[in-house]
């Protein structure tokens, strides 16, 4: 029943994405979804135990945005390190406390410190994550804590 819901999702996503109703592409997108099944199914992953996914809806598009935000901010701060080249630079390997408490609230801590530019997750460890700064300086380990308090209010309690 699994491969069936999930054929029929990776099959719509597939379709919405190509945007494309020709008979080739859509023998491709036939081709890539049945094989996909068969990987995950070769691989047992379907009949695993899912990761908990208990997340605040609203409150995770609210931090999308303010992920967006942060994006931009630091995206301009490395173009600006980039294009002068007398900034001088601090570069940085420090750790950071993990404030969210599901796995799945985790990885999107983890992985939103490596989408802003400049900061990138070098190692996961129980209690903290080890991260690696182009540009350290003294608020930017409040601003990536502030950015873990963020993830913490959009997991559901209990």
């Amino acid at each position: 029943m699994k491969l069936v819901a999930l054929l029929i999702v990776y099959s719509i996503i597939w379709i919405a994405l190509s945007g494309h109703f020709d008979n080739l592409l859509l023998s491709f997108g036939v081709f890539s979804v049945c094989l996909v099944l068969y990987v995950i199914r070769r691989m047992r992953i379907i009949d695993q135990t899912p990761v908990k996914f208990q997340m605040r809806f609203f409150k995770l598009i609210s931090y999308s945005f303010w992920l967006l935000k942060e994006i931009l901010k630091s995206n301009l701060n490395v173009c600006r390190i980039i294009l002068s080249p007398k900034v001088k630079i601090n570069q940085n390997l420090f750790d950071v406390p993990l404030q969210p408490k599901g796995e799945a609230a985790q990885v999107i801590f983890a992985n939103s410190i490596t989408l802003t530019p400049g900061t990138i997750t070098v190692e996961t460890e129980e209690k903290s994550l080890l991260v690696h700064s182009l540009d350290f300086k003294e608020n930017t380990l409040e601003e990536i804590k502030e950015m873990g308090s963020f993830v913490s209010k959009c997991e559901r309690k209990g």
